[in-house]
C-alpha cells in the first residue's frame, strides 16, 4: 500500500508533553465495528469481561541517551539494541564527525569506541571498562524521550518516573511501552475485582520505533528488529484464556507485535525468544489477539498502519479525526484508545 494513505494532519497542540495525573485519569476512545465511544481509562473494567486477559510488556526503560565528545566534536548517541554485554547498536547525532575506531567520551568515566557502521547509518559502540553498561548509563545517560517531546522541552527528573510503567522489571528498552503508562494499582485492583486476568511478556523497545517510514510503498519499508520473550507457562495460560472464551487484549503495540510473532498458523501462542521484525499492515490476519489498548500514533507511522490493519483504515481515519476534533492528547504521554474488532 502507498504510505501516504496513512497520512493525516495533526495540530501541534494535540501532542502531549506531560502525562495525565494521576495516570489513569487519561481519556480513552473506544473503537468497535461501527461505533466510537468517548470514555476514560478508569472505565476500562466496564469494557472488558470476566475471563478476558490484558497482556503487558514488563520491559524497563534505561537512560539510553548519551551526550559526549570526540575531540572537539559533539556526539550524541541513542542506544537502540543490545548486541552483547559491552556492545550496543546506537543512532548517532553528528555521525559525520565520527569514524570507525575513534573513542567518544560521554563524561562520568564512560567511554565507547565506534566499532562498526551499519548499513542503516547506525553504529555499534563498544563500551570501555568492566562495569555493566546499565551501570554506566545510570551515571552518564538520560531518559530517551521521543523526539516529538524532546524537541519541545528538556528531559527532567520527573521523566525518570513518568516514562516508566508500573510493570517495568527487565532492563533493556530505550522507549517505553506507552499504553501501560496509564495503569495504576487502583486500576489493576478494579480489573481484578471484575475477574479480568493479567499476564506479562518482555519486548525491549528500540529507538527504531521512532524512525520515519521513508519508502513510498509499505512493501519497500525495512522494519527494525527488537528482542522479545514469552515463556512457555505464559503461552499456555494465554491459550487457556481463549479456549475458555476469553479475549486476549494486548496493552500496547509492543505486546501485540510479540504475541503475533509467537503465534502459530493454528492461532495458538507458542513460547518465543529472539528478535522480531514483524511489520503489520492492512491485510494481515491476526492470530494471537482479540483487542488492543494503545495510544494515538504518528501519521505515516508503522504503528498507525498496525491499528489500521486491526480495525480497517477508514475506521481508524475516522477515529483519529474524531480524536483530534475532541481534543484528545496524542503520542507517548497522551490519551488511550481501546480497539475491539469483531470476533
Amino acid at each position: 500500500m502507498r504510505v501516504d494513505a496513512f497520512d493525516f494532519e495533526l495540530p501541534a497542540e494535540r501532542i502531549a508533553l506531560r502525562p495525565a495525573r494521576p495516570r489513569d485519569a487519561a481519556r480513552m476512545l473506544v473503537v468497535e465495528p461501527g461505533a466510537m465511544t468517548d470514555s476514560g481509562v478508569r472505565d476500562l473494567p466496564s469494557w472488558l469481561r470476566a475471563g478476558d486477559c490484558l497482556v503487558f510488556n514488563d520491559t524497563r526503560v534505561i537512560p539510553a541517551q548519551l551526550e559526549g565528545r570526540r575531540g572537539e566534536a559533539r556526539i550524541g548517541a541513542t542506544l537502540h539494541k543490545r548486541i552483547d554485554l559491552r556492545r550496543w547498536q546506537a543512532f548517532i547525532r553528528n555521525a559525520k564527525r565520527l569514524r570507525i575506531g575513534e573513542t567518544v567520551d560521554f563524561g562520568a568515566d564512560v567511554t565507547a569506541i565506534a566499532e562498526e557502521r551499519l548499513s542503516d547509518g547506525s553504529f555499534i559502540l563498544a563500551f570501555g571498562g568492566d562495569e555493566p553498561v546499565e551501570v554506566l548509563l545510570e551515571r552518564a545517560g538520560t531518559m530517551p524521550l521521543p523526539p516529538y517531546i524532546a524537541g519541545k522541552r528538556a528531559t527532567d527528573e520527573a521523566d525518570r518516573s513518568d516514562y516508566q510503567t508500573m510493570f517495568a522489571d527487565k532492563d533493556g528498552a530505550v522507549a517505553a511501552p506507552t499504553a501501560a503508562l496509564h495503569f495504576t494499582p487502583d486500576l489493576l485492583a478494579a480489573l481484578e475485582k471484575g475477574g479480568i486476568l493479567t499476564e506479562t511478556l518482555t519486548l525491549h523497545v528500540g529507538a527504531g520505533t521512532f524512525l520515519p517510514v521513508k519508502a513510498d510503498d509499505t512493501a519497500d519499508h525495512v522494519m527494525h528488529a527488537e528482542w522479545g520473550r514469552i515463556d512457555a507457562a505464559t503461552a499456555d495460560r494465554l491459550n487457556a484464556v481463549r479456549a475458555k472464551g476469553g479475549r486476549v487484549v494486548a496493552v500496547g503495540t509492543t505486546s501485540l507485535r510479540l504475541l503475533e510473532s509467537a503465534a502459530r498458523a493454528d492461532n495458538m501462542i507458542a513460547p518465543f525468544e529472539g528478535d522480531t521484525a514483524i511489520f503489520i499492515t492492512p491485510g494481515y490476519r491476526f492470530r494471537a489477539i482479540d483487542g488492543l489498548m494503545t495510544n494515538f500514533h504518528l501519521p505515516r507511522s508503522t504503528l498507525f498502519m498496525l491499528v489500521s490493519a486491526l480495525m480497517g483504515l477508514e475506521t481508524m481515519q475516522a477515529a483519529y479525526a474524531h480524536a483530534i476534533a475532541q481534543e484528545y492528547r496524542f503520542y507517548s504521554y497522551g490519551d488511550a484508545s481501546l480497539l475491539l474488532p469483531r470476533r
